[in-house]
């Protein structure tokens, strides 16, 4: 069993924000592939998932970023998951700049999903997939909840559109951090970056859901919450560090 999975990125604009820095969302969508890529080569990729109607989604994310790499540079994103936890998997990456320093962290939780009744549903034979990584030290603990914040509250609506939807027919992971990317809005997110970004995906977004946001930003605190009809589908929180 291949342990550790390494992949390559050289980032383009694409992968970029107005300040040509590694965008929250494309490290997101970093470590989904990586992910995605690696379980594949467990022999429990989604291809092989589908023929049992489940597949791989995301519960719980935990990102510390140190630096955030420009336009042009080379980052190796580096992944290995951890025995399962009851019906939940752990997974951590390491990103690292072309000289090998570290750039930042992330530590996830993942579940299986019914696609039939869009619940979660037993590892079955999927742990077994899982390679013994009981040797390597996780770069974190598991996944915290996410951290809470005081201050006044901004409100908004926001439709879950055709472009934020994934081939599991919801919102994907990634575009939750340009939800809150956008919620700072860019007078913040100019002079900031994320020092930490947590989100706890508590009930999927399905397509043209009514999203009530509500954010809360208290210096470099910040902590936003979405729900519709009464139920709350997400929950972020983190720090923010000034741009360098």
């Amino acid at each position: 069993m291949q342990k550790i999975y390494r992949d390559e990125l050289l980032l383009r604009t694409c992968h970029c924000d107005m300040q040509g820095r590694w965008r929250p969302s494309a490290i997101l969508e970093a470590m989904q592939e990586a992910a995605g890529t690696h379980a594949e080569l467990l022999g429990c990729g989604r291809n092989r998932l589908l023929s049992d109607n489940i597949v791989w989604v995301i519960s719980r994310i935990e990102l510390h970023m140190d630096r955030y790499p420009s336009i042009g540079e080379r980052v190796t994103v580096e992944t290995f998951p951890m025995p399962c936890r009851r019906c939940f998997f752990p997974r951590y990456f390491v990103f690292r700049d072309a000289e090998g320093n570290t750039l930042g962290c992330a530590g996830t939780l993942w579940v299986l999903l019914d696609l039939t009744t869009r619940r979660m549903t037993a590892p079955q034979s999927v742990a077994e997939r899982i390679p013994n990584n009981a040797d390597l030290v996780p770069p974190l603990p598991l996944p915290h909840t996410v951290p809470r914040t005081d201050g006044t509250v901004e409100t908004r609506l926001r439709t879950a559109a055709y472009s934020d939807l994934d081939v599991n027919a919801h919102v994907n992971n990634a575009r939750y951090a340009d939800w809150l990317s956008d919620a700072l809005g860019t007078a913040v997110m100019r002079q900031y970056c994320l020092r930490t970004l947590y989100i706890n995906y508590a009930a999927e977004v399905l397509p043209d859901a009514e999203i009530e946001m509500q954010l809360i930003q208290n210096g470099l605190s910040y902590h936003l919450t979405g729900s519709c009809d009464g139920r709350r589908h997400f929950e972020i929180g983190g720090e923010l560090m000034e741009r360098t």
